[in-house]
Order: C-alpha cells, then sequence, then structure tokens
C-alpha cells in the first residue's frame, strides 16, 4: 500500500458510457490521480477528442466500441482491453440510458431497452471484467446507480427499476467476490445537470423547487463526482464494499424546508 491511498499510479481503470457527460468527469478524475484508462462508447468516432485530451494528461487512454445490449460486444471488449494493458484494476460501470415517460405511457420495448442497457448490461460488463480481476486476486468495480437506487420518482419507473436493482446487484457481487479481493461498491449521483436530464433543467420552476428541497442548496456538478470516484478506486476505501455512496447534496435525507 502506497503513503498516498488515493494515487492510482499504475492502475488500469475501464470507463464504460465515456463519450460525453458524467462519464468524462469520472475518467477524468482517474486519469489525474495516475491511472491509465480503457474507455468506451457505442461509437468509436466519438472518443477521439476525450482520448486526445486524456492524452494530453499524461496517461494512456485506450478507445474500445461497447454496446451494452449485446453479449459479443462486451465479451470483446474486455478481450481487448485485457490484451491491450496485460490488466484490469478498475471498472467504472458508468454506461446507461433512460426513458421518460408516464407508467402507464410506457412500452414494452422502452422497458427492455432501459433495463437491458442499465442492469442487465452492467451486471454482464461487471462479470467479464470481474474475471481477470479475480484471478489476479484485485479490483475495484463501481456501478453508477442514482438517487433512483434509494427513492422512486414519477415518470422514469423502468429507470428507477434499473437503478434499484444496481443497488442491490453491487451487494450480491461484493459478497461473492470479495473473498477474491475484489471490492463491488454503486456511486450515486443525485442531481446533475447532464444531456440526459436537460429538458429538465431548462425549467426554471423545476430547479427552484428542486435546491429548496437540496440541503446544500444547488445541484451537484460533475466535478463533485471526482473524489467519491477515486476514493472507491483505491487503497483508501480497501474494507469498504457493498455500499451505496449517495453523492446527491443530501436530498436523500428526503427533508423538506419548514413552513413554520
Amino acid at each position: 500500500m502506497t503513503e498516498n491511498l488515493f494515487d492510482l499510479s499504475g492502475k488500469v481503470a475501464v470507463v464504460t458510457g465515456a463519450s460525453r457527460g458524467l462519464g468524462q468527469y469520472l475518467g477524468r478524475a482517474l486519469a489525474r490521480s495516475g491511472a491509465d484508462l480503457v474507455i468506451t462508447s457505442r461509437r468509436l468516432d466519438n472518443l477521439r477528442e476525450f482520448q486526445t485530451e486524456i492524452e494530453a494528461l499524461g496517461r494512456r487512454a485506450f478507445p474500445l466500441e461497447l454496446d451494452l445490449r449485446e453479449e459479443k460486444s462486451i465479451q470483446a471488449a474486455a478481450a481487448a482491453a485485457s490484451a491491450h494493458y496485460g490488466k484490469i484494476d478498475i471498472l467504472v460501470n458508468n454506461a446507461g440510458c433512460n426513458v421518460r415517460e408516464p407508467a402507464l405511457h410506457v412500452t414494452w420495448e422502452d422497458w427492455n431497452l432501459v433495463l437491458d442497457t442499465n442492469l442487465r448490461g452492467s451486471f454482464f460488463v461487471a462479470q467479464a471484467f470481474a474475471r481477470g480481476m479475480v484471478e489476479r486476486g484485485y479490483g475495484r468495480i463501481i456501478n453508477i446507480g442514482s438517487v433512483t437506487s434509494v427513492f422512486g420518482y414519477a415518470g422514469i419507473a423502468p429507470y428507477c427499476a434499473s437503478r434499484g436493482g444496481i443497488k442491490q446487484l453491487t451487494m450480491s457481487l461484493a459478497d461473492e467476490w470479495g473473498v477474491h479481493g475484489v471490492t463491488v461498491n454503486c456511486l450515486a449521483p443525485g442531481w446533475f445537470r447532464t444531456k440526459q436530464n436537460m429538458a429538465l433543467f431548462e425549467n426554471k420552476a423545476w430547479v427552484d423547487y428542486l435546491t429548496d428541497r437540496i440541503p446544500l442548496k444547488r445541484p451537484g456538478h460533475p466535478d463533485d463526482l471526482s473524489g467519491a470516484v477515486v476514493f472507491l478506486a483505491s487503497d483508501a476505501s480497501s474494507y469498504i464494499t457493498g455500499q451505496t455512496l449517495l453523492v446527491d447534496g443530501g436530498i436523500s435525507t428526503g427533508a423538506t424546508r419548514a413552513t413554520a
């Protein structure tokens, strides 16, 4: 163990869904702490700019195509990543999607898209990369959940189901793989402005309502996740597994402003 428990030098981290948004912020944080990266997207072209950015930091970045809804794509990406670096130490299971519809309007296809991507896909990505971790006796798996891993919200029933599943999946994998030196935790962001939810943040009344319910009185900025992801990826969290770390400004306390 190094003197700097948060140092990721010599480690290799996979970040799925790294073509935009939170995935890129998570990847930057790991790279700045010393990790080399495998970055994935459904299209390689979407990774070129981010690859250049990571390499400008002095770290290596290996781009790969990955479609979470295709088993062959998952297996191929895991094999290519391991062959390229010789090992994978950290997996940030970030890629996902959402469908915003009232529950009465959700279609069979909507449900399958969200659950197959967010839950089934995350499991099989974890399984594919964990094989090498188990063999080596070391690994850090960080499943990206959401405040909806513990809360339910109207209009996103499939998403809530998938993120609740991620929390339970995290605990199961932690119990199974802990004996092999692999920790599995869930990093659960609260309300962050991303391309996925940009329409909500364009509604000032909704933003004001949301902010009033957050004890820290602001939505999250992606950089607010940097310390948490490095912590869970590093030796600083070596005795932490099966946990859900909410980075949500306190909204999960369920508190509301007093009216009296």
